[in-house]
């Protein structure tokens, strides 16, 4: 492999990895926790939980608050 190979790869497991933890801590913030927990085996269920509206009794705000 290239140094550019390994450029790419690394740069995009970086934003893989930061994307990954965004969406854990808005599932998190929004009080899925189940989703959060079952987010560790299966990552999707993050993007499932940061997308759906946030529990009753959240004080998530959403990012224009």
């Amino acid at each position: 492999m290239t140094a550019l190979e390994w450029t790419l790869i690394a740069g995009l497991g970086v934003i893989y990895l930061s994307l990954m933890f965004t969406m854990a801590v808005v599932t998190f913030r929004k009080q899925h926790i189940a989703l959060f927990v079952a987010g560790f085996i299966l990552p999707i269920l993050w993007l499932v939980g940061a997308m759906l509206a946030p529990k009753p009794g959240s004080n998530y705000r959403g990012p224009l608050s």
